[in-house]
């Protein structure tokens, strides 16, 4: 326990510990109580608990002064928390037949089925589907990281500190004296820093192939204006969508529709909206439409699957209608 905690715990009449650990028993005099219910606590009593448990208390008690600090308790409490979940790895890669067999190439494909499930649960805004799915996500490079040291690569503290010092190295405006006041700057500034550092690979540097097309033609478009290579504003990007749109038109094909979405994606990029999250929003709305055109029809004595197309088109629109 470190010194200052024992400093503060030594005027205490009663110390209240919500495991009641024999060390803390050894080293404060003052009588030792039970918290079962926090929200139950006097006004000024004392409080010792490990740093997880007195982070998500001093959560629950925002006026609660800590030792340490709270900021300080809060990055003691990640630390404990994160190098817990790297001993779960850890354990499982030693006792758990499935874990001892994998590697990097077979765990990639749940690493990103469990991206796409983060965001699907920030689309839904469901804050508690969301800390379940984000932490779905931190193992899957928790676990990537085991098998990384394993391998005698970087373990999960090297991965940390060198993601830590790329992140101050492009935030000059935050750790440094550069200025950025708008989120645009930010990205400019971001994506001059990558240049910088990754010169010789040119100006597409870091695009992996196996990008879904989404998120490659949105990568690439980013490499692109990091060297001022960019539709100016919304309205340039829109002009050139509908360039495209007419092309596809006069010539219907793979080509002109590639082009048509490569465009979207531009827009996309002008007016500050992720192509994939918009077209997620958009598949999940025509989803929810249809099925709702389905049950008007139903509640109307209507076959929705037998229709024909102009009436569950008219299903369709009374459903997307309803606020």
């Amino acid at each position: 326990m470190p010194q200052s905690a024992l400093a503060a715990l030594a005027g205490a009449p009663v110390v209240h510990a919500p495991l009641l650990p024999d060390e803390l028993a050894a080293v404060v005099e003052a009588p030792l109580r039970p918290l079962d219910d926090p929200a139950a606590l006097p006004d000024g009593a004392v409080v010792a608990a490990p740093d997880p448990v007195a982070h998500d208390l001093a959560r629950r008690l925002p006026a609660a002064a800590t030792v340490p600090g709270r900021a300080d308790l809060r990055a003691r409490a990640i630390g404990a928390e994160v190098a817990a979940l790297a001993e779960v790895a850890a354990r499982l890669r030693r006792e758990c037949p499935w874990d001892r067999e994998q590697t990097p190439e077979t765990i990639v494909p749940h690493t990103i089925e469990e991206a796409f499930e983060v965001a699907e649960a920030v689309a839904a805004r469901d804050a508690a589907h969301l800390a379940d799915e984000l932490g779905d996500l931190l193992f899957q490079s928790v676990f990537l990281a085991q098998l990384a040291e394993e391998d005698d690569g970087a373990d999960l503290a090297a991965v940390a500190r060198g993601q830590a010092g790329k992140l101050i190295r492009r935030h000059p405006h935050v750790y440094g004296d550069a200025e950025a006041r708008l989120a645009g700057e930010v990205v400019d500034l971001w994506e001059r820093r990558k240049r910088e550092e990754r010169a010789a690979q040119g100006i597409f540097h870091d695009l992996p192939a196996g990008l879904p097309a989404l998120a490659y033609a949105t990568k690439a478009q980013k490499r692109a204006a990091a060297v001022g290579f960019e539709y100016p504003d919304a309205a340039a990007a829109l002009r050139g969508l509908a360039e495209e749109v007419a092309e596809l038109d006069a010539e219907p094909g793979a080509r002109e529709l590639g082009d048509v979405l490569f465009a979207c994606v531009a827009v996309g990029r002008a007016v500050a909206a992720d192509p994939e999250l918009a077209l997620r929003g958009a598949a999940g709305r025509f989803h929810d439409r249809v099925d709702e055109a389905a049950r008007l029809a139903t509640e109307a004595g209507r076959d929705f699957a037998a229709l024909p197309s102009e009436e569950q088109l008219a299903w369709y629109r009374a459903a997307r209608d309803i606020p």
